[in-house]
């Protein structure tokens, strides 16, 4: 049974899985405060951050401009970073200290996130950037490096705080882990701690190889293994969401949920990172870290308290009960995929995988996956747990949708983690008026209608709690080697027995019919969430009030076709609309004559549906087609509520007629 946030007095300073500033619930008061929310330059409630000193190993380099110094403008900004704070980068080259605060000064003018910059706060933060220079194997440029850290920290309480950020590439890992050794890193004074980027290891075999060399160095409790997954406050937002909505608890079983969704897509191909994601594949790259992350937080037992090692217990053992695949389940669980030529999501033409800079024109590297997962515990027996994972698809998005079961129209939980950031409920609600008749509806709770918190990199909630010493959004040992464990026998099987039939689905689409297929067997479907943007795409929606649009998607669903099927026939009374995502279509007249083509972003059966007549035309798909279908029912039931907008399309029906 989930706890009650009643019966359990969490300190004032928890773990940084709340989003929320102040929560209170009766006359409990929980207060993350150690959890910055990112403003606009108004103080947080947030305490300010321990004193410290970071070293950037790769200081010079991407993720540092766009991601990890624009997170610490926002902090400082916010006032979370303390007086005695200093970074001390580090890289190849031959930069020094006012080479470096100028390429930074100039870097942080494109990558902030702020709606304003502020001048001031960046001269004060730009005053603590430190810099040497050297090579990753030279032992001569640690010395130098721990002789500058030293320095720049005498004296003050950030010399017994020191954060060393490993943004470099994994193949430096090893050997940067010796040299900081050598020059006597892990025997600081005070607290260390080693902060190590993803990707853990490529296998479960490197990564078991990459934590022995770690932890014959450092601590476990030194060791700060970041995912910028964790960063987002919807992820974040999980825990608070079964912590302090007591009312989900009890449903929160095999026994009340049908089965579980979590759907990462998006829209871009590889494009420059050919190279490096073609070593990597989808299953490396998003579903052994990101989507079991998110598994851990939605499944894991409601931890006892707060505490970071209580967290990471329950995340851990959630992993541990799920079930490896054996020989044979891979064939049947998993689907795989890999992008061809199509075409974007803006109308423009898209080159498949194998024609991506840097990739092996043979390449079996998938770019999609789908599997299915069971947890073989007392909570989640026999309840099954999708993951799907794809580039060059048709939207971006990524979501996780638990569905309940009910006799009926099933009801929908929906965490919406990107580009929209919502927790939404899907249900049934009696319509207005004297007939008792039922339109699903929903409620969504969106952040930024309700929080005036801008958007950061999602580095800030990490960097913050590092310098904290909370571990709790950061990968243990046991977890990392577990996602492995999990997603090893896929590797392997898929590894063994190269894709026939690659590339298997067109960019821009739902991904490979396959896909579709592994949820059917099962008498279940994907649910492709819809925002507004993508009704809007169709030139009959684009002039709908938004009202219309939020409750018509509610009411769409996907139907994906193959080349030659029949979508509908002519003269058949049958007034569902349709809109083509994409794909293309033809209609037909009753002699077989060819009327027209139906292409993405345009729409069928308006007439149908808005004049009330059979159909004029046979549609059938010239090439594959990912459809969105309107039952006419629902449609009528909607529409009712908006008389000006049903003028207005049966206007547009007319004249498209």
């Amino acid at each position: 049974m989930m706890p009650s946030l009643r019966r359990h007095r969490f300190p004032p300073v928890v773990a940084a899985s709340f989003f929320v500033r102040d929560v209170i619930f009766e006359e409990t008061r929980v207060v993350p405060s150690h959890l910055p929310a990112v403003g606009d330059g108004r103080q947080q409630a947030s305490s300010v951050a321990a004193s410290g000193v970071l070293v950037i190993l790769g200081a010079s380099g991407d993720l540092t401009k766009r991601l990890l110094m624009p997170a610490l403008y926002n902090l400082a900004c916010d006032g979370l970073l303390p007086e005695e704070f200093a970074v001390v980068g580090m890289a190849r080259g031959d930069m020094n200290t006012e080479a470096f605060r100028r390429q930074q000064r100039q870097e942080i003018a494109k990558f902030n996130t702020r709606q304003t910059f502020d001048a001031d706060r960046w001269a004060w933060l730009e005053s603590r950037l430190h810099f040497t220079a050297g090579e990753f194997d030279d032992a001569a440029a640690y010395g130098r490096l721990r002789k500058l850290v030293e320095r720049v920290g005498g004296g003050t309480a950030a010399a017994d705080n020191t954060l060393l950020y490993l943004a470099i590439s994994p193949d430096f890992f090893t050997v940067v882990n010796q040299q900081l050794a050598a020059a006597g890193f892990t025997r600081l004074p005070g607290q260390k701690r080693i902060i190590v980027e993803k990707p853990f290891g490529k296998d479960l075999a490197s990564a078991h190889d990459l934590n022995q060399s770690l932890l014959a160095l450092w601590n476990e409790d030194e060791i700060y293994r970041i995912d910028h997954y964790l960063g987002k406050e919807t992820v974040q937002n999980l825990l608070a969401f079964r912590l302090a909505n007591d009312m989900f608890a009890p449903l929160w079983n095999a026994a009340h949920i049908d089965h579980i969704q979590i759907t990462a897509t998006e829209t871009v191909g590889v494009e420059t990172r050919g190279e490096y994601y073609d070593k990597t594949g989808v299953v490396r790259d998003m579903l052994q870290n990101h989507l079991l992350q998110m598994l851990a937080y939605i499944c894991m037992e409601p931890p006892e308290s707060l505490d970071p090692n209580v967290v990471r217990d329950a995340k851990a053992r959630v992993l541990q009960a799920v079930r490896l695949f054996g020989p044979g389940d891979v064939a049947r669980d998993c689907v795989r995929g890999q992008y061809g030529p199509g075409v974007k999501a803006d109308g423009t033409p898209a080159v498949g995988y194998r024609e991506e800079p840097h990739v092996d024109p043979q390449s079996n590297t998938p770019t999609f996956a789908a599997i299915k997962l069971h947890l073989d515990n007392e909570r989640w027996a026999g309840m099954p747990v999708y993951l799907r994972s794809g580039k060059s698809l048709w939207k971006r998005g990524t979501e996780i949708v638990v569905q309940f079961k009910t006799a009926g129209e099933p009801n929908l939980l929906i965490f919406h983690i990107q580009p929209f950031q919502a927790v939404e409920i899907r249900m049934q609600a009696k319509r207005p008026g004297p007939a008792f008749q039922f339109q699903r509806a929903g409620m969504r709770f969106d952040y930024a209608e309700t929080f005036e918190a801008s958007r950061g990199t999602g580095y800030e909630v990490l960097l913050y709690g590092a310098l904290n010493g909370d571990p709790t959004l950061f990968s243990r040992t046991d977890f990392v080697e577990a996602s492995w464990r999990i997603m090893q026998p896929v590797l392997d099987t898929w590894a063994g027995t190269p894709a026939a039939d690659f590339p298997n689905y067109p960019a821009g689409t739902w991904g490979p019919r396959s896909a579709t297929s592994l949820l059917e067997r099962d008498g279940r479907g994907w649910h492709e969430c819809l925002s507004r943007d993508v009704l809007a795409r169709s030139e009959f929606f684009a002039a709908a009030p938004a009202v219309l649009l939020n409750t018509l998607m509610l009411a769409f669903r996907p139907l994906a076709v193959e080349a030659g099927a029949t979508i509908v026939e002519h003269g058949e009374r049958k007034w569902d609309l349709y809109v083509v995502c994409r794909g293309e279509l033809e209609a037909v007249g009753p002699a077989g004559n060819r009327l027209g083509v139906v292409k993405a972003g345009e729409c069928f059966g308006e007439m149908a549906l808005l004049l009330n007549q059979p159909r004029s035309a046979t549609v059938r798909a010239v090439s594959p087609c990912d459809l969105l279908v309107l039952d006419a029912d629902d449609f009528g039931r909607i529409i009712a509520d908006f008389p000006q907008a049903e003028a207005d399309l049966r206007r547009i029906a007319t004249s498209r007629r």
